[in-house]
């Protein structure tokens, strides 16, 4: 008789239909803050990026694979994200460079053409994609890093907890990195706008935050069905 026999697929499969939801979620929630961050909006009289309403909840859906699935996966899927997100910015640049269709392109509207607006929107997505990837990367690394330390040594009580000291620790460096990369640098907007978009970063974050923590109890702990 086998000591470790084969799952049954119906347990397979409930082990893994929050991995590929949760991994889902976090990749298209990181696709979509990119390109809406290619707008500034104003709100409350602050710039903000229109990413950022959006974005806040790689965090914590970050925090629920790594729950499930553990530091490694987790890692992957940050690095996942980030290919994705390059791939996505190579492939806008290159269709704003393919030759308009004639009928498409004469549209005009503010005196601008459709191939112009296409262009001048999606075509900088470049900038946004490579700071969003640095600021990604740094950001979610650390966030693993605290979340394992805080589970592994301090306690696997309170699991709300490492959704707070983890995200503490990195929204802070994710809108500092991605506010002056993509902004201060790639747009070379005024320090005045840059910082206004990096408090309103860390408090749209912050809120989703504190928003989010009950979220952890969604999914079991790494190893449960």
């Amino acid at each position: 008789m086998s000591l470790n026999p084969t799952p049954h697929p119906d347990e397979t499969s409930s082990l893994l239909r929050p991995a590929l939801v949760l991994s889902g979620i976090y990749v298209a929630a990181q696709m979509l803050a990119d390109i809406a961050s290619l707008k500034i909006a104003v709100l409350a009289g602050m710039a903000v990026d229109a990413g950022t309403f959006i974005y806040p909840i790689t965090f914590t859906v970050r925090d629920l694979i790594h729950k499930r699935l553990g530091k490694s996966a987790a890692r992957t899927v940050i690095v996942l994200a980030a290919a994705i997100n390059l791939v996505m910015a190579g492939f806008l640049w290159l269709v704003s460079v393919l030759p308009a269709d004639a009928a498409w392109a004469a549209w005009e509207g503010a005196n601008v053409t459709a191939n112009e607006a296409f262009s001048r929107v999606l075509a900088p997505a470049w900038t946004i994609v490579l700071a969003s990837i640095a600021a990604e990367v740094a950001s979610e690394l650390i966030d693993t890093e605290v979340y394992h330390l805080w589970t592994a040594r301090v306690t696997q009580r309170f699991q709300w907890s490492r959704v707070l000291v983890s995200n503490a620790a990195s929204v802070p460096v994710d809108s500092l990195i991605f506010s002056w990369l993509a902004f201060g640098w790639g747009f070379g907007m005024p320090a005045a706008q840059v910082w206004e978009i990096f408090w309103f970063n860390v408090a749209v974050k912050g809120a989703v935050t504190l928003a989010s923590l009950p979220g952890i109890y969604l999914v079991h702990e790494n190893g449960h069905p």
